[in-house]
C-alpha cells in the first residue's frame, strides 16, 4: 500500500462479509470505519468487539452509526469520517439483506424494502461522498454483488437477487460517469457461502406466510434441501475471509490498475464467465460508440 493508509468507509460492518473486511483492511494499514446501525442499541457488541480488536491489534479501526435507510444518517457518518480525517478515499458498499420464500408470498411493501437496502443505501451514500472524492478528483467505490446477478442460481431468493442486479447495473453506470473524476469503480462478486457470515441464518421471510404454505407440498422438500445441497458442491478449503481478502488486495493495487470486476466465487455457478463475456460486450460497445474513454484499462476480465 502507499504511504499514506487510505480512509475507507465499510457499510454494513456489523457482521458478514462488512465485518470480515472491516478487519481485514484495518489490519491490512488502512484507517478503517465500520458502518452500522443501532451502535448505542442492537449492534452495541459489534462495536464492542471492534474496538477490542482495534486495541489488540493495535490498528485503526471504529464503528461509526450509520444507517444507510436514512439519508440523515448517512450525512452525520459521512461528516463524522471527515471531521475526524478530513478525507474519504474508499467507500465499500456492502448493506444488504437476503430473504428467502416464494417469490409470491412477498408482499409489494418487502421488495421494495429489499431494494432500498440493497440498492437505494448506495445511492443515500453516493450522494454524500462524491460530491467530495469528485472535489479531490480521487476515490474507489467497491460494490460488494452476487454472483446471482450473472451465473446459475436457485429459486426462492427472487427479491434478493432482484435487488443486486439492479445494484450492479447501478454500478456499471457510476463507473462511467465518475471515471473522468478521477473515481474508480471496482465490482467485487462474491459466490454463495453456506456458512461463514449470518446471510442466510438472518435472511427474512415472507409476510404473507399463507401464501407461502401453498407451496409446501410442491417444492417444501426441495426448498428445505436447498441449503444442504448448496453446502454440498461448495469445495473443501475455502472460507468466507477470502472476500474480505480480495477487497484489501483490491484496495492495496495502484490507482488505474484496479479491475472493473472481479469473483470470488468457489462454486463455480458460471457467473464468471458470463461475466466476462459481458463485460467485453460493454467494452466493444463503448468503442463502437466513441466513448471508450469511459472505460478503465481493466474494464473486462
Amino acid at each position: 500500500m502507499t504511504n499514506q493508509p487510505d480512509v475507507v468507509i465499510v457499510t454494513g460492518a456489523s457482521s458478514g462479509f462488512g465485518n470480515l473486511t472491516a478487519r481485514a483492511l484495518a489490519e491490512a494499514g488502512h484507517i478503517v470505519y465500520a458502518g452500522m446501525r443501532a451502535t448505542t442499541d442492537r449492534n452495541e457488541p459489534a462495536v464492542a468487539a471492534l474496538a477490542r480488536f482495534a486495541k489488540d491489534r493495535g490498528v485503526q479501526m471504529a464503528a461509526v452509526e450509520m444507517d444507510v435507510q436514512e439519508q440523515d444518517s448517512v450525512d452525520a457518518a459521512i461528516d463524522h469520517v471527515m471531521t475526524e480525517q478530513g478525507r474519504i478515499d474508499v467507500v465499500v458498499h456492502n448493506a444488504g439483506h437476503m430473504v428467502l420464500g416464494p417469490a409470491e408470498a412477498f408482499t409489494p411493501d418487502q421488495l421494495a424494502e429489499v431494494y432500498d437496502i440493497n440498492v437505494l443505501s448506495t445511492q443515500r451514500v453516493n450522494r454524500t461522498v462524491l460530491p467530495i472524492m469528485r472535489r479531490r478528483q480521487r476515490g474507489l467505490l467497491v460494490w460488494v454483488g452476487s454472483s446471482s446477478t450473472r451465473g446459475g442460481h436457485p429459486p426462492f431468493l427472487a427479491p434478493y437477487f432482484a435487488a443486486k442486479a439492479a445494484m450492479d447495473a447501478l454500478a456499471e453506470s457510476y463507473a462511467a460517469e465518475l471515471i473522468k473524476f478521477g473515481i474508480e469503480t471496482t465490482l467485487v462478486i462474491p459466490g454463495a457461502y453456506p456458512s461463514g457470515t449470518n446471510h442466510f441464518a438472518h435472511a427474512g421471510t415472507p409476510a404473507d406466510p399463507g401464501r407461502a404454505a401453498e407451496y409446501d407440498e410442491l417444492y417444501g422438500r426441495l426448498r428445505d434441501t436447498m441449503a444442504e445441497t448448496l453446502s454440498e458442491i461448495f469445495p473443501a478449503g475455502r472460507e468466507v475471509g477470502e472476500v474480505a481478502d480480495e477487497i484489501v488486495r483490491i484496495i492495496g493495487l495502484p490507482h488505474g490498475e484496479r479491475p472493473f470486476r472481479t469473483h470470488i466465487d468457489p462454486s463455480r455457478d458460471g457467473s464468471e464467465v458470463v461475466s466476462t463475456v459481458y463485460d467485453r460486450i460493454r467494452a466493444e460497445f463503448f468503442r463502437r460508440v466513441g466513448i471508450d474513454a469511459l472505460l478503465t484499462p481493466h474494464a473486462g476480465l
